[in-house]
C-alpha cells in the first residue's frame, strides 16, 4: 500500500518514495539528558515508532536513529552543580529516558548515537564547511555563515532578511551576521572541551545531528522528524550545515513535526509550571493507556492531555482487552494478516485517530460474533494491526490482574465483597446485592457476571 507523508519542506501531503527502497532511513531528534523527561518529549517518541513500526511492514529494511545530545550548557551547569562528570549526568538520563519510552511501548532504535562519541565527525564536518567558504572562525567560535546558502529559510519559511533583522538569533562581536550560527564554541577550564584546529572547546548543537546522520544513515536520508518546535533553527540550521558539507540539495527528503501536549488547553511549559515527567505520568497510570492519548489525536495537532482524556484511554482499553479475554483460547492466525483499514489509515500520514476508530469497530464485531471462525479472523487482524500501533499486544488477564495489583488490601477487600454479593444473589436478597454492588462502586471497582463467574477491574 502506498505511503502518503505530510512534508513539512513543501507543506503538503505527498507520496513517499525513499531513496533507496532496500534501505529507508530516519532520524529523530532525540532528548538533552540533563533531567527526566517530561510528557511532552515522549510524543515525538511514541508518534514516530509508529512510523517505525509501519515502514518496517512496508519495506524489507529500516534504519532508524534517535540521538542522544550529551554535549549541552544545560548538562554542563548540572554537573557542575551537583558535583559530577558530564558522563555521569548523561548516562543517568539517557537510560531513565529509555526506560520511560520502555514503558510506553516504544522500540529502540537501530542507531543510539551520542554526542561525545562523534566530536572527530563533528570536526571534520566544520573543517569541510571552512574549506567551501561556508563557515568562518572568529575569537575562538566557528559560524556558518547563512549568507553562503540561498537556500536558508526554505524548511522554515522564513525570509533571510526577516532572519537577518535579528529575530530569535544571538547578536555577538564576532558573527559577520547576526543570524550566523555557532558550529565551534571554545571552553574554558571548567568546561568540558576537546581539542580542535581552532582551540579547546566544544560543538554547537545543530552540527551534532549533521554529523551523526551522514555517518550512520546518509548524505540524504529519507525522513526527519521531530517537535515542530525544532523547525528553527534547529532544523533549519541541520539542512544548511548538511546541504553545503554534503554537497546536497535536500538533507532528508521528508520532514516531519509532531504537534505540542497541552494540559487542559493550555501547552505544557516550565513558565506555567504544568510540565509532567513521563515517570511521573506512568505513575499514575499505565504505559498503554498513557500511549493511547498521546496517539489519541493526529500527529500534526495538538493532544489535549486531560484527567477526562485519561480516563476515556483507559475505558476503552479495558473494553477491548475484555473483549480479547472472551477469545483468549482462540489462536492468532497469521494467515489472516493485517486490517486493510487500519494500514490505510496509517498510511494516510499515520492517521491513529482513524486507526483506533477501525480498532473500535473490529473489537465491537468480535466482542458481537458467536461464529469460532470469525473470531478467529477478527482477533486476529485486531492484533496484528495493533502491533504496528503498539497497543493490545498484553495477555488480557495479565492487563486486568496488573490492574487489580493496585494493593492487597484492595484486592481482598474487594474479593470479600464479591463473595458477599455471590451469597446475597443465591438467597436472593436483592437488596443487599444491589447495596454490595454500591460499595465496589464506591471502591472504583468494575464487575461483569459471566458464566465463568464474576469479574472485576478497577476504573
Amino acid at each position: 500500500m502506498a505511503l502518503h507523508l505530510h512534508n513539512s519542506l513543501s507543506g503538503q501531503k505527498e507520496l513517499f518514495i525513499p531513496v533507496d527502497p532496500n534501505r529507508v532511513t530516519m532520524y529523530l531528534c532525540g532528548p538533552t539528558v540533563y533531567n527526566y523527561a517530561h510528557i511532552g518529549n515522549a510524543r515525538p517518541a511514541v508518534v514516530f515508532d509508529v512510523l517505525n513500526r509501519l515502514l518496517r511492514q512496508l519495506y524489507p529494511q529500516v534504519v532508524f536513529a534517535r540521538n542522544i545530545t550529551d554535549i549541552d550548557d544545560k548538562i554542563n551547569t548540572f554537573a557542575k552543580e551537583n558535583n559530577c562528570s558530564i558522563k555521569d549526568v548523561s548516562s543517568k538520563y539517557a537510560k531513565a529516558y529509555n526506560e520511560d519510552l520502555h514503558a510506553l511501548g516504544v522500540m529502540m532504535p537501530d542507531i543510539e548515537p551520542f554526542a561525545t562519541d562523534h566530536v572527530p565527525e563533528m570536526i571534520a564536518m566544520i573543517e569541510n564547511l571552512i574549506s567551501k567558504g561556508h563557515a568562518y572562525a572568529a575569537e575562538g567560535h566557528v559560524l556558518f555563515d547563512v549568507t553562503t546558502y540561498e537556500h536558508y529559510g526554505e524548511l522554515s519559511k522564513r525570509s533571510l532578511d526577516d532572519m537577518l533583522a535579528g529575530a530569535r538569533v544571538e547578536v555577538a562581536t564576532y558573527k559577520r551576521n547576526p543570524g550566523d550560527f555557532v558550529l565551534w564554541k571554545p571552553s574554558d577550564a571548567t568546561l568540558p572541551g576537546w581539542d580542535s584546529p581552532w582551540g579547546r572547546g566544544r560543538p554547537g548543537w545543530h552540527i551534532e545531528c549533521s554529523a551523526m546522520a551522514a555517518k550512520h544513515l546518509a548524505k540524504t536520508i529519507d525522513i526527519h522528524c521531530g517537535g515542530k518546535d525544532l523547525i528553527f533553527p534547529h532544523h533549519e540550521n541541520e539542512v544548511a550545515q548538511s546541504c553545503c558539507a554534503n554537497d546536497t540539495r535536500n538533507f532528508a527528503n521528508y520532514w516531519l513535526h509532531n504537534g505540542f501536549i497541552t494540559m487542559s488547553d493550555q501547552k505544557m511549559s516550565k513558565s506555567l509550571g504544568n510540565i509532567q515527567l513521563i515517570r511521573e505520568v506512568l505513575a499514575e497510570v499505565k504505559g498503554e493507556v498513557a500511549r493511547w492519548v498521546l496517539l489519541s489525536a493526529h500527529y500534526r495537532q495538538s493532544v489535549d492531555w486531560t484527567e477526562e482524556t485519561v480516563a476515556q484511554a483507559e475505558k476503552t482499553i479495558d473494553r477491548i482487552y475484555n473483549s480479547l479475554r472472551d477469545v483468549a483460547h482462540l489462536t492468532v492466525d497469521s494467515s489472516h494478516g493485517l486490517d486493510a483499514e487500519i494500514v490505510a489509515a496509517l498510511s494516510d500520514d499515520l492517521n491513529t485517530p482513524k486507526a483506533f476508530a477501525r480498532v473500535n469497530q473490529l473489537a465491537k464485531q468480535l466482542a458481537n460474533s458467536s461464529d469460532k471462525a470469525e473470531q478467529v479472523k477478527l482477533k486476529s487482524q485486531l492484533l496484528l494491526s495493533c502491533e504496528i500501533l503498539g497497543v493490545l499486544q498484553t495477555n488480557p488477564n495479565d492487563w486486568f490482574t496488573q490492574k487489580q495489583a493496585g494493593g492487597a488490601d484492595i484486592k481482598d477487600q474487594v474479593e470479600q465483597l464479591i463473595a458477599a454479593r455471590k451469597q446475597a444473589r443465591a438467597d436472593k436478597d436483592w437488596t443487599k446485592s444491589d447495596e454490595i454492588r454500591d460499595q465496589l462502586d464506591a471502591l472504583g471497582v468494575v464487575i461483569e457476571d459471566s458464566t465463568d463467574g464474576t469479574r472485576w477491574s478497577m476504573k
